[in-house]
């Protein structure tokens, strides 16, 4: 009897799960491998686009009978990719699913670009697709500006090393005037007067060209940034919170996107990657180190904010020096001031209302 009621139950393949039309795209650098089913499980259409035939996905969709829904994992670019889907008549959502969950839905031994298709058009009519976040043009255009920054100011700080190297590499001493910056407006003007014998001359010459260069780079940078803040409300006011100047707000509201998405504060917490894992079992619970899947651009941020905000804030300094002199160390000690920080953060962008020292005395709505 069982085997007679397994044999009567349809498959869930051909199980009508969705009303819409699913394609599933895997994406490559210069092509794509899309996968389009019927609501019914059935196999439309399948077949390679190349990326310089972009028009081809119209062409595509366009004989479908019904709304269609698009699927691809996030790469580097995807945005391209994303746009284009999304202003094609006929796709009703573009889904962007998260790379690492997908693969441990789809680990099979059998993989190549028609697979992979295939199955993400499977998950999508099956509403199975684990989802990562797809943000908006303006807050991809702050991103792109604040990452060139970042990767010029990597690049200073690599040729700051090499010049402090290279000055003590010179067989006779180099005394450089005291002052606070050792790159600073004194500091670089004996450095231009000096006299060194050869390598060393021109090593110098060159690295304090690449310095005014990338000076010149990050200061078009950050007027493009300036342009951007005043129409994203958000890092007006991150900024007023100690530690976090114009640049990290930047990042922050970048990456943070909006804070529907994070409707708890646990949950901004851990995508910052600021909790710590926890691991139980039989009622045994034992905490590890800081969670490795987060943003890394909002970790990075919080904790550069930490260092600052150690030297110039009352309440986040004495949390620091509290957990000093109860035995942690730096790196412990600056983690647990970035996640107050975090959290405060989310405060800010919860309430509405810029940083303050003691909490209003009025009551603000909580999310659910």
């Amino acid at each position: 009897m069982q085997q007679e009621k397994a044999k009567n139950t349809p498959s869930r393949d051909k199980m009508n799960t969705s009303n819409y039309y699913s394609m599933g795209i895997d994406a490559h650098k210069h092509f794509c491998q899309v996968h389009i089913l019927h609501p019914n499980g059935d196999t439309v259409w399948k077949g390679r686009i190349n990326n310089t035939d972009y028009h081809r996905f119209p062409e595509v969709v366009k004989p479908l009978e019904g709304p269609c829904k698009a699927v691809f994992e996030s790469s580097s670019n995807w945005h391209v990719l994303y746009d284009l889907l999304g202003a094609t008549d006929g796709v009703c959502e573009v889904i962007l699913a998260h790379p690492l969950k997908v693969k441990l839905i789809c680990a099979a031994h059998l993989k190549n670009d028609k697979v992979d298709a295939q199955r993400l058009a499977q998950l999508l009519r099956l509403d199975m697709v684990p989802r990562a976040h797809a943000t908006g043009p303006e807050s991809r255009a702050i991103k792109e500006l604040v990452r060139q920054r970042a990767a010029w100011v990597g690049m200073r700080t690599r040729i700051r090393n090499r010049t402090h190297r290279l000055l003590g590499a010179v067989p006779e001493h180099v005394k450089l005037p005291q002052a606070t910056d050792v790159f600073g407006g004194k500091s670089l003007k004996a450095m231009r007067s000096l006299k060194l014998p050869a390598p060393f001359d021109l090593q110098l010459r060159q690295n304090l060209g690449m310095l005014e260069h990338i000076g010149t780079q990050t200061g078009e940078i950050e007027k493009e940034l300036q342009k951007l803040m005043r129409n994203h409300p958000d890092i007006s006011l991150l900024a007023t919170e100690p530690g976090l100047g114009k640049v990290l707000a930047c990042v922050i509201a970048a990456e943070v996107d909006g804070t529907e998405r994070f409707p708890k504060k646990s949950k901004f917490i851990a995508y910052c990657g600021l909790a710590p894992t926890t691991k139980g079992s039989a009622g045994i619970s034992h905490q590890g180190r800081m969670i490795q899947a987060c943003n890394k651009w909002l970790k990075w941020a919080f904790i550069e904010g930490a260092w600052v905000a150690m030297n110039c804030d009352g309440y986040l300094g004495g949390r620091y020096k509290r957990l000093r002199t109860g035995g942690k160390p730096p790196n412990t000690a600056i983690t647990n001031v970035a996640r107050r920080m975090a959290q405060i953060a989310w405060e800010i962008l919860w309430q509405r209302r810029p940083y303050q020292l003691h909490p209003p005395q009025e009551n603000f709505p909580r999310p659910l």
